[in-house]
């Protein structure tokens, strides 16, 4: 998965926006104003950090090599994934969205209201 498959896959998902709060290079993706997922646009492989139950989290980490503890992230409930093709493109993209519902799932009442609504 590159940069801007990365990025499309995201920014098709209901009430995602992007933006650059940090730095030119490091691509974040909010759901409803919560951040689900970062990436660093010139990483090569693309890298980038997803939010995770803490059980899965380990569990990812224990299985695949390409994931690891959230860089500059909470290490209970971030990885960071290593886009090095050792991970089929289907099962990156479980993982992400794996990441924005674990998002939506801890919105406010009235935010997963108005995400229902668009």
């Amino acid at each position: 998965m590159d940069i801007e498959q990365l990025r499309n896959y995201c920014i098709g998902k209901k009430g995602v926006e992007e933006c650059f709060p940090f730095n030119e290079e490091t691509l974040v993706f909010k759901v409803m104003g919560k951040m689900f997922l970062l990436a660093d646009i010139e990483s090569k492989p693309v890298e980038f950090n997803m939010k995770c139950d803490p059980e899965l989290a380990i569990q990812l980490r224990e299985n695949y090599s390409c994931v690891r503890p959230g860089f500059h992230m909470s290490k209970t409930h971030w990885n960071t994934v290593v886009c090095d093709g050792s991970v089929p493109r289907p099962l990156l993209k479980e993982w992400i969205d794996h990441s924005y519902l674990e998002v939506v799932k801890g919105l406010t009442k009235k935010l997963k209201q108005e995400l229902d609504g668009l």
